[in-house]
């Protein structure tokens, strides 16, 4: 009887496990685009800067952007005091682009003061958490040297 429960309870933990796959590159790569984008989404459309750091935000967070503080409260003191100063920001991301454990997103922002073209990188851990940023941001300028937009 005891035999009997110990091999039905084997069966049933290898069959469970042999089911279980773990995510692919592709998988992985969509999971993490999927998750920097409602990121994106909640901070910056949304305004909800708390709810997309329980989200979305890993236990560390490492910032490489030179005007705002590194880790999980420089990000959320920054992204706040921007926030709050004009109610009026939006963002639509316009491309993104996956490799590994790194999304990056092209975007267009709005504010009071204008538009600009935004180049995000985030670095997503194993749980498809972020855990690093990088960004580069130029405002649109009114005429360009050619026909090509910046979008």
């Amino acid at each position: 009887m005891i035999r009997s429960k110990f091999l039905l309870a084997s069966a049933c933990v290898a069959l469970s496990l042999s089911t279980m796959q773990p995510l692919h590159a592709g998988e992985i790569e969509d999971r993490n685009t999927t998750n920097v984008v409602a990121f994106y989404d909640t901070v910056f459309n949304q305004h909800d800067v708390e709810g997309a750091i329980t989200k979305y935000i890993g236990d560390e967070y490492i910032q490489h952007n030179p005007f705002v503080a590194d880790g999980i409260d420089g990000f959320r003191d920054g992204i706040t005091g921007w926030l709050n100063s004009d109610a009026t920001i939006r963002a639509e991301i316009i491309r993104t682009i996956a490799q590994g454990n790194l999304v990056a997103v092209h975007v267009r922002s709005t504010t009071a003061g204008g538009e600009s073209a935004v180049m995000d990188i985030f670095r997503l851990d194993e749980d498809g958490k972020i855990v690093e940023h990088w960004d580069v941001s130029q405002p649109v300028p009114a005429e360009q040297a050619h026909d090509n937009t910046m979008f």
